[in-house]
């Protein structure tokens, strides 16, 4: 880790799961996550997703990056993953969980091992923190869609909330839902049980789909 931070402040290219490259400064880095600036806006990256990285050898940001961070993390405890997803409750946020789609909203709880986030587009949805590859404050005068303050309260979930993932959808057993958004058929079905990490859904044709719960990455009601 101290050879990582020797290049805090260099323009960086980092590959990350997904053979994604972001390029940026290196602006700051915790134990568990790393924040980049790529000139426009500020990334911040879960370092159990980075692949590699090293010093941009043409760089393209001539700028100073903004001094203030969008999402403030205590100088004594320094950056971390738990407690940025804590500082960023509220604020509009695209974040980047699977395929290559990003989902726009705001975090509304901070679980054990996932978080509560409401999308105007699939309402609450709860999302794996091991599978969350990265995410990205809005500039303050911007919200998703354009839409109004107005059309994006924080909404309480009517849902209980649990400690753990696995523990919320068990709660969830009986109701129609939807794994991944939907990216793969097998995924939308009725969640007919859980038992040793294993997922057993009934598909829209009545058949059974199994699933491994630890490779499951996102889940919202329809």
């Amino acid at each position: 880790m101290n050879g990582l931070k020797s290049m805090l402040g260099m323009e960086v290219e980092l590959e990350i799961s997904g053979k994604t490259i972001f390029s940026g400064i290196l602006i700051d880095m915790g134990l568990d996550m790393l924040v980049l600036y790529n000139g426009t806006k500020f990334l911040y990256i879960p370092i159990n997703h980075m692949h590699s990285i090293k010093k941009k050898l043409e760089p393209e940001i001539f700028e100073e990056p903004p001094k203030n961070l969008p999402i403030q993390n205590p100088v004594e405890t320094g950056l971390s993953y738990r407690k940025t997803l804590n500082n960023a409750k509220g604020q509009f946020l695209e974040i980047f969980v699977t395929g290559n789609r990003s989902i726009h909203g705001y975090i509304t709880s901070v679980m054990n091992d996932y978080i509560v986030f409401y999308s105007p587009v699939y309402k609450t949805m709860f999302i794996s923190m091991q599978h969350l590859k990265w995410l990205t404050p809005y500039n303050s005068h911007l919200t998703p869609y354009t839409l109004s303050n107005e059309s994006l309260p924080v909404v309480p979930s009517n849902i209980p909330i649990m400690r753990t993932f696995e523990e919320q959808l068990q709660k969830n057993q009986g109701q129609l839902i939807v794994f991944d958004m939907g990216d793969n058929p097998d995924k939308v079905g009725l969640l007919k049980s859980i038992s040793n990490n294993i997922v057993h859904l009934i598909t829209a044709d009545g058949e059974s789909a199994f699933w491994k719960l630890y490779h499951l990455k996102s889940v919202h009601l329809p």
